[in-house]
């Protein structure tokens, strides 16, 4: 599993709040699609031109403090000829913390007009003097049952190396899922069930699943009140995380399906994140209920 620092997870959780299980299996069992509304463009959650900003905090006894942000954006571009959207999530230690523990985070997707397909995705991690780089071209032009991601890898404790991973119609790279599952079909998603995604991150693809857990008033320090959808997926247990708990995301409860507010239990304390701004929306903020 791929190293993933505090800010790294919850940078990820800004642009993909399912993506992280204790249900992981192997890379070549097969995943699930998430049930979504159609996907045509003019009937997508978000438009070219949507941004987000976050705070990332952490409490753990008598430390109660933001120790970070993380931004995402969304433009149209043009990929290979075609219009395509591109993603842009950033996420970065503050001045004082990057004393003890520098992070940052660079994750840029290229995915459809029509949010279906992954086309090419980044990843440039530094955490301390940790260091991660992805590079990944989807092969979708190879015949059908042998189409497959080309991965170029780097890890400051592997080295760089070239490898295939198993790509089929439900696979995804982070910020792309994200923006698939804002299409979420919540007529056909039942409360605490467990629905599968499948993510690819460093050298491995993984299946997950999420679980909607049901709706929910949340105040957000700084920004309002805001009716949510909450939702939540069990976090893989490692060198930050306990794996025993749940990672657990409110998601705005209108047409927009913006994430405001998200949380999670690691070893030592409780990191969280939130809304600080939001502008370019497709759809008006009807989830807003009451402003700061």
């Amino acid at each position: 599993m791929s190293r993933l620092s505090v800010i790294s997870v919850l940078a990820c959780a800004v642009c993909c709040f399912p993506a992280f299980s204790q249900d992981v299996v192997d890379a070549g069992s097969s995943g699930g699609c998430i049930p979504v509304r159609t996907v045509a463009e003019d009937d997508l959650a978000y438009k070219s031109g949507e941004r987000f900003s976050f705070t990332i905090h952490y409490e753990w006894g008598a430390i109660d403090s933001d120790v970070g942000w993380a931004s995402v954006s969304l433009d149209t571009v043009s990929f290979n000829g075609e219009k395509a959207f591109h993603c842009s999530v950033y996420g970065r230690t503050t001045r004082l913390y990057d004393l003890f523990f520098k992070v940052r985070e660079d994750f840029q997707s290229w995915f459809t007009a029509d949010g279906l397909k992954p086309l090419k995705f980044t990843r440039n991690t530094r955490e301390g003097k940790y260091e991660a780089r992805n590079t990944y071209s989807y092969m979708w032009d190879s015949p059908e049952d042998s189409v497959y991601i080309a991965a170029d890898v780097f890890t400051s404790s592997g080295g760089p190396r070239s490898v295939r991973l198993p790509l089929g119609a439900c696979t995804y790279d982070l910020p792309s899922l994200f923006y698939l599952a804002r299409n979420i079909d919540m007529d056909k998603v039942v409360p605490d069930v467990k629905y599968p995604m499948t993510f690819a991150i460093d050298d491995d693809v993984y299946n997950v699943y999420f679980i909607y857990r049901g709706r929910e008033r949340k105040k957000v320090k700084g920004f309002g009140t805001v009716n949510t959808m909450k939702f939540s997926a069990k976090l893989l247990a490692g060198n930050v995380f306990t794996g025993d708990e749940d990672l657990t995301v409110w998601i705005s409860d209108d047409s927009n399906r913006i994430p405001v507010l998200f949380e999670a239990p690691i070893l030592v304390g409780v990191a969280s994140g939130r809304i600080e701004s939001c502008s370019g929306l497709k759809y008006p903020f009807t989830s807003l209920v009451k402003k700061r």
